[in-house]
C-alpha cells in the first residue's frame, strides 16, 4: 500500500511541475497574440455628400473600413429621406476605422480639409443643406485638440479667401446609411454624379496624396 501511495504522490508532484512549467509558456503565447492584435481608432467626418467622402477615404493606406451614414442629430434611426429634408440636424458622414500605426489622424485630417471646401456653409458644390455641412465628430479629447490645432493652423496660413467654418463636435451617434449608399462610387462608376463630381475629387486626392494611396 505504501508503494502505491508513494507512486501516487510522485505522479501528483510531476503533474504540478508540468503545470507550473506550462504557465510561462501560456503567458508568452498570450503576449504574442496580444502583440499581433493591432489597436484601431475611429473618426467620423462630414465633407458634403458621403459618396464622395467614402470614395476618397477608402483609398487611404491604413484605413481598415469606411461606412457612410448619419451623425449629429437626435432622431432615432433616421433614413436618407429624413436627413434629406435638412431639418433633422444630421450630417452625411463617413465613419473611418484606421490603424494609427500606418496612417496618423493628422494625415486623415489633412486629407479631409484638402478634398472639400471647408469655407462654404451647409454646401458642397451642387449639394445644399445642413446635411452637407463640413464637420468633424471627434471620439476623444486628443482628437478634438488635434482638429482644433490643425484648423487654426490652416486659418493662420490663409489658404482660402474665406474663413473655415468646419464644425468640430463631440461624437454622439452614428446610424449606418442604407445599403445602396455604401461604396456607391465603386458600384456606380458610370453614374453622372460619380463622373462629374466624385471622379474629379478622387483625381485631386490621388495627385496630392499619391504616397498615401493603398496599393
Amino acid at each position: 500500500m505504501r508503494v502505491i501511495k508513494s507512486v501516487r504522490v510522485i505522479c501528483l508532484f510531476s503533474m504540478i511541475n508540468l503545470f507550473v512549467l506550462a504557465i510561462p509558456q501560456l503567458s508568452a503565447q498570450n503576449t504574442i497574440k496580444s502583440n499581433m492584435t493591432q489597436p484601431y481608432d475611429t473618426i467620423t467626418l462630414g465633407t458634403g455628400c458621403f459618396w464622395c467622402s467614402q470614395a476618397i477615404f477608402e483609398r487611404v493606406k491604413g484605413v481598415m473600413s469606411s461606412t457612410v451614414g448619419y451623425s449629429g442629430g437626435k432622431m432615432p434611426n433616421p433614413t436618407y429621406r429624413d436627413v434629406s429634408t435638412g431639418t433633422t440636424g444630421y450630417a452625411e458622414v463617413v465613419q473611418v476605422v484606421y490603424n494609427p500605426q500606418i496612417v496618423s489622424l493628422k494625415t486623415l485630417l489633412e486629407i479631409f480639409w484638402k478634398t472639400h471646401n471647408p469655407t462654404t456653409l451647409n454646401r458642397q458644390g451642387p449639394d445644399v443643406g445642413t446635411q452637407y455641412r463640413s464637420v468633424i465628430f471627434y471620439h476623444n479629447p486628443s482628437q478634438k485638440l488635434l482638429a482644433e490645432k490643425l484648423k487654426q493652423k490652416l486659418e493662420d496660413a490663409a489658404i482660402w479667401d474665406k474663413p473655415i467654418i468646419t464644425g468640430i463636435s463631440p461624437f454622439q451617434n452614428f446610424y449606418s446609411a442604407e445599403k445602396y449608399h455604401q461604396e456607391y462610387y465603386k458600384n456606380n462608376p458610370a453614374a453622372a454624379y460619380c463622373q462629374f463630381v466624385i471622379t474629379p475629387k478622387i483625381e485631386k486626392f490621388e495627385k496630392v496624396f499619391s504616397d498615401k494611396i493603398k496599393k
